[in-house]
């Protein structure tokens, strides 16, 4: 029996409208099961340490188990595909952030689009980062070291701890920035990276500020700016790069994601209670201890964020033709 199109349009639009209902109603009683964090990166290291320290601070807020799963590899692509393939159901998170922002365009395919395919739920923390140098270095701060590149062009080495992270891109933007030429030395994460600053092997490096901190408080190494747009209360008295170079800054920036398609009220209870515990002044002095900063948005504000945070960097890795290795 063939149903009238009036028909047939009425009950299509009463089963999406009971669809639409059950998803809210079932939304109402989140979560009711453990929820899986997935992060891209090993344990132990910095992002793994601050989702630990939420991770507890929501299963008390949430009366449900945060279960934190680290699937390192292929720069943050192995776990960000894991969530686009799960359910938009809110029960599995993505620990989103620079990395993300950075694979869109290093990454000549990707079988997912990021902006598109990760619904922002809020910011988690950033991760303030500084230019600093072996003692050997003539340089003092940013202006004598742009005058020391100029006069040994193609001679000064600037070390990232990757290609393609937001260490070498950030490097890549501020040799443009000041017009100078400086030899890329990537390694393979910031530990070797500053192992080698201090033994002398590389001269200029950029870093986060949490895994150089004790080596410029030791003298070890000189911090000659920081790449946040203020001072940062762990440096005091380092200047920021844009200080010299107006406009400038980087920053490594997280947050937090779910797959499109997740509920508006679910999205909104985990925006609500990430940024009660950024606010909470147990958690900041936390945060503060590994010289992170925390980062308290709106999930529209997050995928503004975002966005743009994707638009900027695309154009560095453009000029500078970097490719993921």
């Amino acid at each position: 029996m063939r149903i009238p199109r009036r028909r047939f349009l009425q009950k299509a639009a009463s089963a999406a409208a009971l669809a639409a209902s059950s998803r809210s109603a079932w939304a109402l009683d989140y979560p009711t099961r453990p929820i899986h964090w997935i992060i891209g990166f090993p344990p132990g290291g910095g992002a793994d340490i601050v989702a630990r320290i939420m991770g507890a601070w929501l299963s008390e807020r949430l009366g449900q188990q945060i279960i934190i799963e680290n699937k390192p590899g292929a720069a943050t692509n192995i776990a960000t595909q894991a969530v686009i393939n799960s359910p938009p159901d809110g029960y599995t998170l993505l620990w989103a952030g620079i990395s993300n922002v950075i694979n869109a365009t290093i990454y000549g395919t990707l079988p997912f689009d990021f902006l598109r395919d990760i619904a922002p739920v809020s910011g988690m923390v950033v991760y303030p980062m500084v230019f600093e140098v072996n003692p050997s270095v003539p340089a003092k701060n940013i202006p004598e070291l742009i005058a020391y590149a100029k006069a040994n062009p193609g001679k000064i080495t600037l070390a990232s701890y990757g290609t393609g992270t937001i260490s070498q891109v950030a490097g890549e933007l501020f040799k443009t920035r000041a017009g100078i030429t400086m030899i890329h030395v990537p390694y393979r994460g910031g530990a070797p990276m500053v192992a080698d600053l201090i033994g002398g092997q590389v001269q200029v490096a950029l870093d986060v500020v949490a895994g150089s901190l004790a080596h410029i408080r030791s003298g070890a190494v000189r911090a000659l700016a920081v790449t946040t747009a203020t001072h940062l209360d762990a440096l005091p008295d380092i200047p920021t790069v844009a200080e010299s170079l107006p406009g400038y800054e980087a920053a490594a920036f997280t947050g937090v994601g779910v797959p499109t398609g997740t509920p508006e009220p679910i999205i909104a209870r985990l925006n609500h209670e990430i940024n009660a515990g950024l606010n909470d002044p147990g958690i900041k002095a936390r945060l503060a201890e590994l010289s992170v900063t925390p980062l308290v948005l709106t999930p529209a504000e997050f995928g503004a964020y975002m966005t743009a945070e994707t638009a900027k960097w695309a154009k560095v890795i453009k000029l500078a033709n970097i490719k993921a290795e």
